[in-house]
Protein backbone atom coordinates (compact mmCIF):
# COMPACT_ATOMS: atom_id res chain seq x y z
CA UNK A 1 0.00 0.00 0.00
CA UNK A 2 2.82 2.42 0.92
CA UNK A 3 4.59 1.74 -2.38
CA UNK A 4 1.43 2.26 -4.43
CA UNK A 5 0.76 5.61 -2.74
CA UNK A 6 4.34 6.73 -3.36
CA UNK A 7 4.14 5.64 -6.99
CA UNK A 8 0.94 7.59 -7.58
CA UNK A 9 2.33 10.64 -5.78
CA UNK A 10 5.38 10.66 -8.04
CA UNK A 11 3.21 10.22 -11.12
CA UNK A 12 0.98 13.13 -10.16
CA UNK A 13 2.29 15.26 -7.30
CA UNK A 14 -0.90 17.36 -7.26
CA UNK A 15 -2.73 14.33 -5.85
CA UNK A 16 -0.18 13.46 -3.16
CA UNK A 17 -2.03 15.13 -0.22
CA UNK A 18 -5.30 13.62 -1.38
CA UNK A 19 -3.78 10.15 -1.57
CA UNK A 20 -2.29 10.56 1.91
CA UNK A 21 -5.68 11.56 3.35
CA UNK A 22 -7.29 8.49 1.78
CA UNK A 23 -4.50 6.21 2.99
CA UNK A 24 -4.79 7.51 6.55
CA UNK A 25 -8.55 6.90 6.50
CA UNK A 26 -9.32 10.59 7.05
CA UNK A 27 -11.64 10.88 4.10
CA UNK A 28 -13.50 8.80 1.60
CA UNK A 29 -12.16 8.73 -1.98
CA UNK A 30 -15.56 9.48 -3.38
CA UNK A 31 -16.04 12.53 -1.20
CA UNK A 32 -12.84 14.28 -2.25
CA UNK A 33 -14.02 16.21 -5.30
CA UNK A 34 -16.60 18.23 -3.35
CA UNK A 35 -17.74 19.15 0.10
CA UNK A 36 -16.86 21.80 2.69
CA UNK A 37 -13.23 20.61 2.95
CA UNK A 38 -12.56 20.94 -0.80
CA UNK A 39 -10.81 24.37 -0.49
CA UNK A 40 -8.51 22.92 2.18
CA UNK A 41 -7.66 19.97 -0.06
CA UNK A 42 -7.03 22.29 -3.02
CA UNK A 43 -4.64 24.43 -0.94
CA UNK A 44 -2.79 21.29 0.13
CA UNK A 45 -2.54 20.21 -3.48
CA UNK A 46 -1.10 23.59 -4.45
CA UNK A 47 1.38 23.43 -1.58
CA UNK A 48 2.54 20.00 -2.72
CA UNK A 49 2.96 21.30 -6.26
CA UNK A 50 5.01 24.26 -5.00
CA UNK A 51 7.35 21.90 -3.15
CA UNK A 52 7.73 19.72 -6.25
CA UNK A 53 8.43 22.75 -8.45
CA UNK A 54 10.78 24.54 -6.02
CA UNK A 55 13.84 22.96 -7.64
CA UNK A 56 14.51 22.29 -11.31
CA UNK A 57 16.46 19.09 -10.59
CA UNK A 58 17.56 16.77 -7.82
CA UNK A 59 20.66 17.47 -5.76
CA UNK A 60 23.54 15.40 -7.15
CA UNK A 61 21.86 14.71 -10.51
CA UNK A 62 23.64 15.07 -13.85
CA UNK A 63 21.73 18.27 -14.62
CA UNK A 64 22.73 19.67 -11.22
CA UNK A 65 26.44 19.09 -11.88
CA UNK A 66 26.25 20.50 -15.42
CA UNK A 67 24.56 23.70 -14.28
CA UNK A 68 27.03 24.04 -11.39
CA UNK A 69 29.81 23.81 -14.00
CA UNK A 70 28.07 26.54 -16.02
CA UNK A 71 27.90 28.67 -12.89
CA UNK A 72 31.64 28.17 -12.47
CA UNK A 73 32.30 29.30 -16.06
CA UNK A 74 30.25 32.46 -15.59
CA UNK A 75 31.63 33.33 -12.14
CA UNK A 76 35.33 32.69 -12.85
CA UNK A 77 35.55 33.79 -16.48
CA UNK A 78 33.83 37.14 -15.99
CA UNK A 79 35.43 38.13 -12.68
CA UNK A 80 39.02 37.31 -13.66
CA UNK A 81 38.60 39.15 -16.96
CA UNK A 82 37.17 42.21 -15.21
CA UNK A 83 40.25 42.36 -12.97
CA UNK A 84 42.84 42.01 -15.75
CA UNK A 85 44.28 45.55 -15.18
CA UNK A 86 44.96 44.83 -11.51
CA UNK A 87 46.30 41.37 -12.33
CA UNK A 88 48.63 42.86 -14.97
CA UNK A 89 50.13 45.36 -12.51
CA UNK A 90 50.44 42.66 -9.83
CA UNK A 91 52.34 40.33 -12.22
CA UNK A 92 54.68 43.14 -13.30
CA UNK A 93 55.42 44.02 -9.67
CA UNK A 94 56.37 40.40 -9.06
CA UNK A 95 58.70 40.00 -12.05
CA UNK A 96 60.23 43.52 -12.08
CA UNK A 97 59.97 45.09 -8.60
CA UNK A 98 62.64 47.67 -9.41
CA UNK A 99 60.52 49.24 -12.13
CA UNK A 100 57.05 48.67 -10.65
CA UNK A 101 57.56 49.71 -7.03
CA UNK A 102 53.98 49.55 -5.84
CA UNK A 103 50.40 49.17 -6.97
CA UNK A 104 49.81 52.87 -7.71
CA UNK A 105 53.25 53.32 -9.23
CA UNK A 106 52.64 50.20 -11.30
CA UNK A 107 49.44 51.64 -12.76
CA UNK A 108 51.16 54.97 -13.41
CA UNK A 109 54.12 53.39 -15.27
CA UNK A 110 51.84 51.10 -17.30
CA UNK A 111 49.54 53.94 -18.34
CA UNK A 112 52.52 56.10 -19.28
CA UNK A 113 54.12 53.40 -21.44
CA UNK A 114 51.11 51.55 -22.91
CA UNK A 115 48.13 53.85 -22.42
CA UNK A 116 44.71 52.75 -21.17
CA UNK A 117 44.56 50.00 -23.79
CA UNK A 118 47.71 48.46 -22.31
CA UNK A 119 45.86 47.65 -19.08
CA UNK A 120 43.73 45.10 -20.99
CA UNK A 121 46.69 43.02 -22.17
CA UNK A 122 46.06 39.31 -21.69
CA UNK A 123 42.28 39.53 -21.43
CA UNK A 124 41.61 36.75 -23.99
CA UNK A 125 43.73 33.99 -22.39
CA UNK A 126 42.42 35.14 -19.01
CA UNK A 127 38.79 34.74 -20.08
CA UNK A 128 39.30 31.37 -21.79
CA UNK A 129 41.63 29.93 -19.16
CA UNK A 130 39.62 30.91 -16.11
CA UNK A 131 36.32 29.90 -17.71
CA UNK A 132 37.75 26.39 -18.16
CA UNK A 133 39.13 26.48 -14.65
CA UNK A 134 35.76 27.60 -13.24
CA UNK A 135 34.00 24.76 -15.03
CA UNK A 136 36.25 22.20 -13.35
CA UNK A 137 36.65 23.99 -10.02
CA UNK A 138 32.97 24.42 -9.15
CA UNK A 139 31.55 21.53 -11.17
CA UNK A 140 34.01 18.92 -9.87
CA UNK A 141 33.80 20.33 -6.33
CA UNK A 142 30.12 19.46 -6.24
CA UNK A 143 30.85 16.03 -7.75
CA UNK A 144 33.61 15.19 -5.26
CA UNK A 145 31.62 16.57 -2.33
CA UNK A 146 28.75 14.19 -3.09
CA UNK A 147 31.14 11.30 -3.83
CA UNK A 148 33.14 11.68 -0.60
CA UNK A 149 30.01 12.30 1.46
CA UNK A 150 28.49 9.04 0.22
CA UNK A 151 31.73 7.26 1.14
CA UNK A 152 31.72 8.72 4.67
CA UNK A 153 28.04 8.34 5.52
CA UNK A 154 25.73 10.91 7.11
CA UNK A 155 27.26 11.05 10.59
CA UNK A 156 30.90 11.17 9.49
CA UNK A 157 30.04 13.74 6.82
CA UNK A 158 28.90 16.08 9.58
CA UNK A 159 31.78 15.32 11.96
CA UNK A 160 34.45 15.59 9.25
CA UNK A 161 32.79 18.25 7.11
CA UNK A 162 35.82 20.58 7.05
CA UNK A 163 38.04 17.71 5.88
CA UNK A 164 35.39 16.88 3.29
CA UNK A 165 35.43 20.44 1.93
CA UNK A 166 39.25 20.41 1.81
CA UNK A 167 39.45 17.05 0.04
CA UNK A 168 36.70 17.82 -2.48
CA UNK A 169 38.15 21.23 -3.38
CA UNK A 170 41.72 19.91 -3.69
CA UNK A 171 40.54 17.10 -5.98
CA UNK A 172 38.60 19.53 -8.16
CA UNK A 173 41.46 22.01 -8.41
CA UNK A 174 43.91 19.33 -9.55
CA UNK A 175 41.94 18.98 -12.78
CA UNK A 176 41.05 22.68 -12.98
CA UNK A 177 44.73 23.67 -13.13
CA UNK A 178 45.45 21.29 -15.98
CA UNK A 179 42.73 23.12 -17.91
CA UNK A 180 44.05 26.54 -16.86
CA UNK A 181 47.83 26.07 -17.35
CA UNK A 182 48.17 26.79 -21.12
CA UNK A 183 46.20 30.03 -20.99
CA UNK A 184 47.85 31.14 -17.74
CA UNK A 185 51.31 30.72 -19.28
CA UNK A 186 50.23 32.68 -22.36
CA UNK A 187 48.67 35.45 -20.27
CA UNK A 188 51.79 35.95 -18.13
CA UNK A 189 54.04 36.01 -21.20
CA UNK A 190 51.89 38.74 -22.81
CA UNK A 191 51.66 40.81 -19.63
CA UNK A 192 55.25 40.63 -18.39
CA UNK A 193 57.40 40.56 -21.54
CA UNK A 194 57.04 43.89 -23.36
CA UNK A 195 57.26 43.46 -27.12
CA UNK A 196 56.85 39.67 -27.04
CA UNK A 197 53.22 39.61 -28.19
CA UNK A 198 50.08 41.64 -27.65
CA UNK A 199 47.39 39.05 -28.37
CA UNK A 200 46.64 35.38 -27.77
CA UNK A 201 46.80 34.73 -31.55
CA UNK A 202 50.37 36.05 -31.63
CA UNK A 203 51.66 34.64 -28.34
CA UNK A 204 50.47 31.00 -28.43
CA UNK A 205 52.02 30.01 -31.81
CA UNK A 206 55.24 31.82 -30.91
CA UNK A 207 55.52 30.01 -27.57
CA UNK A 208 54.85 26.63 -29.20
CA UNK A 209 57.48 27.29 -31.87
CA UNK A 210 60.11 28.20 -29.27
CA UNK A 211 59.50 25.56 -26.58
CA UNK A 212 56.80 23.16 -27.79
CA UNK A 213 54.06 21.99 -25.40
CA UNK A 214 56.44 22.46 -22.48
CA UNK A 215 55.89 26.21 -22.75
CA UNK A 216 52.25 25.75 -21.79
CA UNK A 217 52.61 23.13 -19.05
CA UNK A 218 55.95 23.87 -17.38
CA UNK A 219 54.08 26.01 -14.87
CA UNK A 220 51.46 23.39 -13.94
CA UNK A 221 53.33 22.13 -10.83
CA UNK A 222 53.79 25.65 -9.38
CA UNK A 223 50.18 26.29 -10.40
CA UNK A 224 49.12 23.34 -8.24
CA UNK A 225 51.27 24.78 -5.44
CA UNK A 226 49.42 28.09 -5.77
CA UNK A 227 45.90 27.05 -6.66
CA UNK A 228 45.31 23.92 -4.58
CA UNK A 229 45.97 25.64 -1.20
CA UNK A 230 44.06 28.67 -2.52
CA UNK A 231 41.03 26.58 -3.51
CA UNK A 232 41.08 24.51 -0.33
CA UNK A 233 40.96 27.73 1.67
CA UNK A 234 38.40 29.25 -0.71
CA UNK A 235 35.86 26.46 -0.29
CA UNK A 236 36.49 25.28 3.29
CA UNK A 237 36.71 28.81 4.70
CA UNK A 238 33.64 29.88 2.75
CA UNK A 239 31.53 26.90 3.88
CA UNK A 240 32.48 27.31 7.54
CA UNK A 241 32.11 31.12 7.43
CA UNK A 242 28.59 30.80 6.02
CA UNK A 243 27.81 28.35 8.81
CA UNK A 244 29.20 30.75 11.44
CA UNK A 245 27.41 33.81 10.01
CA UNK A 246 24.01 32.12 10.17
CA UNK A 247 24.77 30.79 13.65
CA UNK A 248 26.24 33.91 15.30
CA UNK A 249 25.57 36.98 13.14
CA UNK A 250 22.38 36.69 11.07
CA UNK A 251 19.45 37.29 13.46
CA UNK A 252 17.17 34.68 11.90
CA UNK A 253 17.48 31.16 10.44
CA UNK A 254 18.50 30.80 6.79
CA UNK A 255 15.08 29.34 5.95
CA UNK A 256 13.49 32.65 6.98
CA UNK A 257 15.93 34.79 4.96
CA UNK A 258 14.94 36.03 1.52
CA UNK A 259 17.03 35.10 -1.51
CA UNK A 260 18.68 38.59 -1.63
CA UNK A 261 19.53 38.33 2.10
CA UNK A 262 21.08 34.91 1.54
CA UNK A 263 23.17 36.29 -1.33
CA UNK A 264 24.48 39.09 0.92
CA UNK A 265 25.68 36.44 3.38
CA UNK A 266 27.29 34.62 0.45
CA UNK A 267 29.16 37.79 -0.61
CA UNK A 268 30.45 38.55 2.91
CA UNK A 269 31.60 34.97 3.47
CA UNK A 270 33.26 35.00 0.05
CA UNK A 271 35.26 38.14 0.83
CA UNK A 272 36.47 36.78 4.16
CA UNK A 273 37.53 33.55 2.46
CA UNK A 274 39.25 35.53 -0.30
CA UNK A 275 41.55 37.39 2.09
CA UNK A 276 42.86 34.11 3.52
CA UNK A 277 43.12 32.65 0.01
CA UNK A 278 45.39 35.48 -1.11
CA UNK A 279 47.75 35.07 1.82
CA UNK A 280 48.23 31.29 1.64
CA UNK A 281 48.74 31.19 -2.12
CA UNK A 282 50.79 34.33 -2.74
CA UNK A 283 54.34 32.89 -2.55
CA UNK A 284 53.51 30.28 -5.20
CA UNK A 285 51.80 32.95 -7.31
CA UNK A 286 55.04 34.96 -7.34
CA UNK A 287 56.99 31.88 -8.50
CA UNK A 288 54.46 31.18 -11.29
CA UNK A 289 54.64 34.76 -12.56
CA UNK A 290 58.46 34.74 -12.78
CA UNK A 291 58.62 31.18 -14.14
CA UNK A 292 56.23 31.85 -17.01
CA UNK A 293 58.18 34.97 -17.97
CA UNK A 294 61.60 33.28 -18.15
CA UNK A 295 62.86 30.50 -20.40
CA UNK A 296 64.68 27.50 -18.97
CA UNK A 297 64.14 28.29 -15.27
CA UNK A 298 62.76 25.82 -12.74
CA UNK A 299 60.42 26.54 -9.82
CA UNK A 300 63.14 25.79 -7.25
CA UNK A 301 65.61 28.14 -8.99
CA UNK A 302 63.07 30.97 -9.07
CA UNK A 303 62.12 30.40 -5.43
CA UNK A 304 65.77 30.47 -4.35
CA UNK A 305 66.46 33.65 -6.28
CA UNK A 306 63.40 35.52 -4.98
CA UNK A 307 64.02 34.64 -1.35
CA UNK A 308 61.53 35.02 1.52
CA UNK A 309 60.98 38.75 1.06
CA UNK A 310 60.69 38.53 -2.72
CA UNK A 311 57.84 36.03 -2.77
CA UNK A 312 55.63 38.45 -0.80
CA UNK A 313 55.96 41.32 -3.32
CA UNK A 314 52.54 42.48 -4.53
CA UNK A 315 50.63 40.91 -1.61
CA UNK A 316 48.50 44.00 -0.90
CA UNK A 317 47.38 44.19 -4.53
CA UNK A 318 46.59 40.49 -4.50
CA UNK A 319 44.55 40.72 -1.28
CA UNK A 320 42.39 43.44 -2.87
CA UNK A 321 42.15 41.46 -6.09
CA UNK A 322 41.48 38.02 -4.59
CA UNK A 323 39.16 39.28 -1.84
CA UNK A 324 36.97 41.06 -4.38
CA UNK A 325 37.32 38.24 -6.86
CA UNK A 326 36.33 35.48 -4.44
CA UNK A 327 33.38 37.42 -3.06
CA UNK A 328 32.06 38.14 -6.57
CA UNK A 329 32.63 34.55 -7.68
CA UNK A 330 30.63 33.11 -4.82
CA UNK A 331 27.92 35.74 -5.30
CA UNK A 332 27.62 35.02 -9.03
CA UNK A 333 27.82 31.25 -8.53
CA UNK A 334 25.06 31.31 -5.90
CA UNK A 335 22.99 33.65 -8.09
CA UNK A 336 23.24 31.17 -10.98
CA UNK A 337 21.97 28.46 -8.63
CA UNK A 338 19.05 30.68 -7.63
CA UNK A 339 18.27 31.53 -11.29
CA UNK A 340 18.21 27.89 -12.39
CA UNK A 341 16.39 26.86 -9.20
CA UNK A 342 19.12 24.43 -8.16
CA UNK A 343 19.08 22.86 -4.69
CA UNK A 344 21.08 24.95 -2.22
CA UNK A 345 21.35 22.92 0.98
CA UNK A 346 21.32 24.95 4.23
CA UNK A 347 24.30 24.93 6.63
CA UNK A 348 24.77 21.39 7.98
CA UNK A 349 23.08 20.31 11.18
CA UNK A 350 23.95 17.37 13.40
CA UNK A 351 21.99 14.24 12.33
CA UNK A 352 19.41 12.96 14.81
CA UNK A 353 21.16 9.59 15.00
CA UNK A 354 24.37 11.31 16.11
CA UNK A 355 22.50 13.42 18.68
CA UNK A 356 21.11 10.23 20.20
CA UNK A 357 24.58 8.64 20.33
CA UNK A 358 25.99 11.71 22.06
CA UNK A 359 23.03 11.92 24.45
CA UNK A 360 21.93 15.31 23.15
CA UNK A 361 18.26 14.31 22.80
CA UNK A 362 15.81 13.30 25.48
Amino acid sequence: MFSSVAHLARANPFNAPHLQLVHDGLTDPGSCPAGPTAPLRRSRNLAAAAVEEEYSCDYGSGRFFILCGLGGIISCGTTHTALVPLDLVKCRMQVDPQKYKGIFNGFSVTLKEDGVRGLAKGWAPTFIGYSLQGLCKFGFYEVFKVLYSNMLGEENTYLWRTSLYLAASASAEFFADIALAPMEATKVRIQTQPGYANTLRDAAPKMYKEEGLKAFYKGVAPLWMRQIPYTMMKFACFERTVEALYKFVVPKPRSECSKPEQLVVTFVAGYIAGVFCAIVSHPADSVVSVLNKEKGSSASQVLQRLGFKGVWKGLFARIIMIGTLTALQWFIYDSVKVYFRLPRPPPPEMPESLKKKLGLTQ
